[in-house]
């Protein structure tokens, strides 16, 4: 039986990477630079996503699947795949780009508000029930369920080990761990 260490593995170079991030959000949020109405940097670089419609967009996402412990990384990097498919697809970027603005659109109508600018998650759930039936809500539903949990990064943060095919199947790696009893 394999033996699970689940204690944070503390290292100089995760201590730095954290103290730094730790450092620039303390100073984004003590400096008041936190916007809902500026543009992300990440969604500039974005070819067939406008960026107005990727920030509406990521909201989208982070409330379709929802994961606290998941940053906003994880999303950029599946709305990403989107907008590369997007780039290769006139009809899909109009599609998200229109779908977006009429999100926006529907949120305005139903809570006064563009829908990222929404602070309450049932107040956007509710923007979205307004629209779950078109084809826009499905495309990004299914596109981003792949483009998401497909990510090796996001499989760790789950605490999913990845596929065990190449390694001779789960039989070897540890299918019947049971580390929730405590050793006698």
């Amino acid at each position: 039986m394999r033996v699970l260490d689940k204690r944070t593995q503390i290292n100089r170079r995760n201590f730095l990477k954290t103290s730094a991030a730790s450092a620039v959000a303390a100073g984004v949020v003590s400096g008041g630079v936190v916007s809902v109405t500026a543009t992300p940097v990440w969604a500039q670089s974005l070819k067939a996503i406008k960026p107005e419609a990727a920030k509406t967009l990521l909201v989208m996402v982070r409330d379709l699947y929802p994961h606290d412990r998941l940053g906003d990384s994880y999303y950029e990097t599946a709305l990403a795949s989107m907008d590369a498919e997007a780039a290769k697809d006139a009809a899909l970027a109009t599609q998200l780009n229109d779908g977006a603005a009429a999100l926006d659109s529907a949120a305005r109508e139903l809570r006064k508000a563009p829908y990222a600018a929404l602070s309450s998650e049932a107040d956007r759930v509710a923007v979205l029930k307004s629209v779950e039936t078109t084809p826009f809500f499905r495309k990004v539903r299914g596109d981003m369920v792949v483009a998401l949990y497909n990510q090796p990064e996001v499989w760790a943060k789950l605490g999913y080990e990845g596929p065990s095919a190449e390694y001779g199947g789960y039989l070897h790696r540890g299918f019947d761990d049971i580390d929730w009893i405590k050793e006698a």
